[in-house]
């Protein structure tokens, strides 16, 4: 019977059957990943009656958005989750790139700088920072930027880490990017993220420490919070929005870094006193507590979309049995088919636009053509099944999302079935 549906939404029995191989051996993997969704599905709920989230809570505000209680009940619950002072959860932070420069912003001043010791930062962060030129950055307001690059292996280079923090006194923050980009680097994990903080802290206690939480949330028990980080950042349209959210940001952390966002976002003077919420609060919160179950079906894909590339000879990162620590897989093609065939299966998958075809184009913040499959209820969410990369050396595609299981499956073996097709993989 599924298969039968299967060859309706057009995946040749060939490939329902190289699936099938793949997942007779993911069982255990994938109860693991049910247990973790579990633990922080209770986490999330624990929070909300803590906080005591109410029908009221879901009822909004417009205007200056002043007492709006659902909106401080919210960030109250954000706070307890990632066991922070405060928290910052708002509509208005349009992106993660918006949350993320927000933070920075906020937090540093004129003659500090901003230090990455994991490397080169996410594609749209480059402008942020003024590594490419852009109006606004921070370079154009006197912050300099340095960074240390990881080792050959991905493990982190020390000696030049404490030379960088030593040697460069106006160090201020510390920016640590846990998922991959459009690199093919491992994502870290947790507990090297703690590694790395504890490392900077002793040597440098004043640094805060921000980790790009974006892709992570909810993929291990723990979060960069309890392991030391200073602030964590990251979009609602990826893993805590749940794939109800439909726009916002989050930075969570020390009091005071929060606070001082709040005043970048708002104004002076007004900081977390205003900001309407209008009328997406329901979504907001009933898409955090689906955030870790959604986060578990995303996972699975990523594991399974892993196995079938490497056991067709493509490099894949994490590799088929490495732990996962965010939702993204990379695939290396080595040639722009293999990029432009994935993306399409992946938008052939889709609820929404399953009929068009992605092109490249020249998206904004980056150095060269992307393509981007997502046809998605939410414009642009990440955390529905998607798939993108630059169309430049060495091909890679960067898959994540699915809201179901089964839809994370459907998109992987429609990514395969046009790869078949186009004569670019061969089913043994």
């Amino acid at each position: 019977m599924n298969s039968k549906i299967y060859e309706e939404l057009g995946i040749s029995k060939k490939v329902i059957d190289f699936g099938q191989n793949i997942l007779e051996g993911l069982k255990e993997r994938f109860e693991k990943i049910d247990e973790t969704a579990e633990l922080n599905q209770l986490k999330v709920l624990k929070a909300m009656q803590e906080n005591k989230v109410s029908e009221a809570c879901l009822l909004g505000t417009t205007g200056y958005g002043y007492n709006d209680i659902g909106r401080e009940k919210l960030e109250a619950v954000y706070a307890s989750v990632f066991h922070t002072e405060d928290a910052l959860v708002r509509p208005q932070i349009t992106c993660g790139t918006h949350a993320l420069a927000l933070a920075l912003m906020s937090n540093l001043r004129p003659g500090d700088m901003l230090f990455s010791p994991v490397g080169k930062p996410y594609d749209t962060l480059e402008e942020v920072i003024g590594i490419r030129p852009s109006k606004g950055s921070l370079k154009e307001y006197g912050i300099d930027y340095t960074q240390v690059d990881l080792l050959p292996d991905g493990s982190f280079d020390f000696d030049n880490i404490k030379k960088a923090l030593l040697e460069n006194t106006n160090i201020k923050l510390a920016t640590i990017q846990r998922s991959k980009g459009y690199q093919t680097r491992p994502t870290l994990s947790v507990e090297r993220i703690g590694e790395l903080i504890s490392f900077i802290k002793g040597i440098r206690p004043d640094v805060i420490c921000m980790v790009d939480n974006c892709y992570g949330e909810f993929v291990q028990t723990t979060e960069p919070t309890d392991v030391g980080a200073d602030m964590v950042v990251g979009s609602l349209i990826k893993n805590p929005g749940g794939g109800l959210a439909p726009i916002g940001g989050y930075i969570a952390g020390k009091k005071e870094c929060v606070e001082n966002a709040a005043f970048r976002l708002t104004s002076p003077g007004l900081g977390k006193e205003v900001g309407a919420s209008l009328g997406i609060l329901p979504q907001i919160y009933q898409g955090f507590f689906l955030a870790p179950t959604v986060t578990a079906s995303a996972l699975k894909g990523a594991i399974f979309a892993a196995n079938i590339y490497e056991k067709l000879g493509f490099d894949v990162v994490p590799n088929a049995t490495e732990d996962r620590f965010d939702i993204i897989q990379a695939v290396t093609f080595g040639k722009p088919e293999g990029v432009i065939a994935f993306c399409e299966g992946v938008q052939a998958a889709a609820p929404v636009d399953s009929f068009v075809a992605p092109e490249p184009w020249d998206m904004p913040g980056y150095d060269a053509q992307v393509i981007m499959a997502a046809g998605a209820f939410i414009s642009g969410s990440s955390i529905e099944l998607s798939a993108d990369g630059p169309i430049k050396e060495p091909y890679s595609v960067f898959f994540q999302g699915g809201l179901t299981w089964p839809h994370a499956k459907l998109g992987i073996l429609k990514t395969l079935q046009k790869l078949v097709d186009r004569g670019l993989v061969v089913i043994q």
